[in-house]
């Protein structure tokens, strides 16, 4: 651990303005980051008295190397530019709300040509309107499928709908009304785009007004009498009504509020909030967060608010200002209620209410149905917690216990924090790669994950491959190590904008341990890469396929782990997820060179114009299926060169089955027995790996 006194900035030297400041370990990395009123103030307080800090804060200033600050107008520049940089380092020291669960959204992608509903996990993604979350998925899923019938737009993925569109045949849904069928023409490009703008309208909060339309139109044609037209409306108005009565009535309709509460222990703090809209509850979500420091309730309230709504401004969807608009409005509503004030409420009350367009405030319920309904919020954050420590008693317990067992096994002084795990994937010598996976702490981090394209001599036998690979990557970590030695950031008053021209790679971070898929060959070919750049400190290892054996670099015999170890597991899971890293990047990579071989007799046809075919058709029998109309679609691809590419096709199929000419002289080549089916594109024989 560093001491804290070696990188202390002097007192003068810190000004005593608002401004947000930055902790940097030795390696560069970001790992904390605040705000204050008064960085003067706010920074002696982490070097006059380290041992009397919370426990956290204590390993935190004991694993910093430097720190950094920046000068801003206001605080609510501060508090904005907190937020944008944890969102971009993503500090191992600051309160980050992870979820408890996976919880489904149902999204329309209102960017898309023909939008499509759907529901959907994961990151909000930019042009995409999402509504909920909801708990159950089977909930939603009902849901939608009730109001397909009245807005009958679009559910299928862009393969079956192009599939679709060839053919000139709907899919099932189309066929039973549960889709306008835009894939066939059956509705305009306009008229879909209306359902979809109908369908959100409903969502986010129209219902009832929507419902009313629908039951004078009915009323107006059974004056008319247009029975048939009225029972139509009339089944209609049924499904809505059914899908939205499954929304519990809560407070008033005129309530648009986001309730928050949450329940702690020692070390982790349950959130639990719930959306209400219209005065019924439209969703509900949960959040998981360590303690990184003692932080008080006011600011954990904050950094929830700055990470929940934060998300609404950096997934502002696609369209015009009124549709943004009317998106963060539906995100962000005119009142959130939290168990306690964050100190700088007024400035977070500002700051939402820019997003929104309109006024937000914060306050917190005393009585009534809100401090009520709050009530319940705590309670579903109370189950959620006791839910949380028994899964986590489980789960940390097993994985301590892989790791520790591990370390010993392996005789390893240092704890195994970071695993980085190398596999070699390839048919019979042909289009070989590598993957590295890595494992912090027993989990995978896939941001870290990389993949490695082998050539030349390399690429002749396994062993030559894997020296490869974990030469060039600790060679590119010595040249990071180099270049972060010569511009260490130093404690001081930095600009904002070259925060980003600091932060160092991926690469610069050294694994504890590394991990090859295979035997003693492969192991012995990694230590001598790394005896080569002369790195010692790195120890390997190697996990043998056909026993399950551990070999380590020059051992005759393997370490034999118990079949029931804990240690084995992982070790296991850790090899499983590199060689399906592999053989994904290995699939990928076969089918683009095929497509690519196949497009290589056309004249004026370049890498760029190459690649956005391969993007936008997927696979070479597509592509070879494509009408010049479907061609011009593709960015950069004119009537001619569709129509020259279409030619192409035409005169390289051959009429005996199994034949395709792939380079353009007149020759057609045999479909091979492995790999690819370069007619179909399907997959023959998986790729072999070490």
């Amino acid at each position: 651990m560093a001491d804290p006194a070696s990188y202390r900035p002097a007192s003068g030297q810190i000004p005593t303005v608002p401004g947000v400041y930055r902790f940097r370990d030795e390696y560069g990395r970001v790992i904390y980051v605040g705000k204050a009123k008064n960085l003067r103030n706010r920074l002696n307080s982490y070097f006059q008295n380290v041992h009397a800090l919370a426990p956290k804060t204590y390993a935190m200033v004991h694993t910093a190397a430097s720190v950094e600050w920046t000068v801003v107008a206001s605080e609510l520049e501060s508090l904005q530019l907190e937020y944008t940089w944890i969102k971009e380092y993503k500090p191992r020291f600051n309160i980050m709300f992870r979820d408890d669960k996976s919880y489904p959204y149902l999204a329309v992608s209102l960017k898309d040509r023909f939008p499509r509903a759907q529901v959907m996990r994961g990151e909000k993604k930019k042009g995409v309107r999402y509504f909920g979350p909801y708990s159950q998925a089977w909930a939603i899923r009902e849901t939608l499928d009730a109001l397909l019938r009245v807005f009958p737009v679009r559910t299928c993925s862009a393969g079956i709908f192009n599939r679709a569109e060839r053919s000139g045949r709907p899919c099932l849904l189309g066929y039973i009304d549960k889709c306008s069928a835009p894939c066939v023409g059956n509705i305009s490009r306009e008229d879909h785009m209306q359902l979809a703008e109908d369908l959100c309208r409903f969502m986010g909060g129209g219902a009832e007004k929507f419902i009313a339309e629908l039951t004078q139109q009915m009323k107006d044609a059974a004056a008319n009498f247009d029975f048939e037209k009225a029972a139509v409306l009339r089944d209609d108005i049924g499904a809505l009504q059914k899908a939205f009565e499954r929304n519990a009535v809560v407070l008033s309709e005129s309530v648009d509020a986001d309730l928050f509460a949450f329940e702690a222990d020692e070390l982790e703090t349950a959130v639990q909030v719930f959306f209400v809209r219209g005065g019924r509850i439209r969703g509900q979500r949960g959040w998981i967060v360590e303690k990184v420091e003692d932080t008080a309730d006011e600011g954990l309230v904050e950094q929830l608010l700055l990470q929940v709504y934060g998300e609404v401004a950096a997934t502002a969807g696609a369209g015009s200002a009124a549709e943004q608009r009317e998106q963060s409005q539906h995100d962000i509503p005119r009142s959130i209620i939290v168990p306690t004030l964050p100190e700088n409420h007024r400035e977070i009350e500002e700051w939402l209410s820019g997003i929104r367009g309109s006024k937000v405030s914060i306050a917190v319920a005393q009585r009534g149905e809100k401090a009520a309904l709050m009530q319940t919020v705590h309670e579903n954050a109370k189950q959620s917690l006791t839910l949380h420590k028994s899964r986590r008693a489980g789960d940390l317990t097993t994985r301590s216990a892989s790791l520790v067992e591990l370390q010993e096994a392996l005789d390893i002084e240092d704890p195994l924090l970071r695993i980085e795990c190398y596999d070699i994937s390839h048919v019979q010598g042909t289009n070989v790669v590598a993957s590295m996976v890595v494992f912090e702490d027993g989990l995978p981090k896939k941001s870290d994950y990389r993949k490695f394209s082998i050539t030349g001599d390399a690429a002749r036998d396994d062993t030559s491959s894997m020296y490869d690979v974990i030469y060039r990557r600790f060679r590119r970590h010595l040249a990071d190590q180099q270049q972060r030695s010569e511009h260490q950031p130093r404690s001081g008053e930095v600009d904002a904008t070259s925060a980003t021209e600091k932060e160092p790679t991926k690469f610069a971070y050294p694994p504890n341990l590394v991990l090859v898929d295979g035997g003693q060959p492969q192991v012995n070919a990694a230590s001598t890469a790394l005896a080569d750049l002369g790195i010692t400190d790195v120890h390997v290892a190697g996990i043998a396929k056909r026993l399950e054996e551990i070999w380590l670099p020059e051992d005759d015999f393997p370490i034999i782990l118990p079949r029931t170890s804990d240690a084995l597991f992982l070790v296991q899971r850790i090899r499983d997820e590199a060689h399906r890293f592999a053989i994904t990047f290995h699939r990928t990579k076969r089918g683009k060179a095929m497509v690519k071989s196949a497009l290589d007799g056309i004249a004026g046809l370049g890498p760029s114009k190459r690649e956005a075919l391969i993007k936008h058709f997927g696979s070479l029998k597509v592509l070879a299926q494509a009408s010049p109309e479907e061609l011009k679609e593709v960015n950069g691809i004119g009537p001619a060169m569709a129509e020259k590419i279409a030619e192409h096709f035409v005169h390289q199929q051959d009429p005996s089955a199994g034949h395709l000419e792939l380079d353009g002289t007149g020759e057609t080549s045999e479909i091979p027995e492995g790999g690819f089916n370069p007619v179909t594109g399907e997959l023959l024989e998986e790729a072999s790996t070490t």
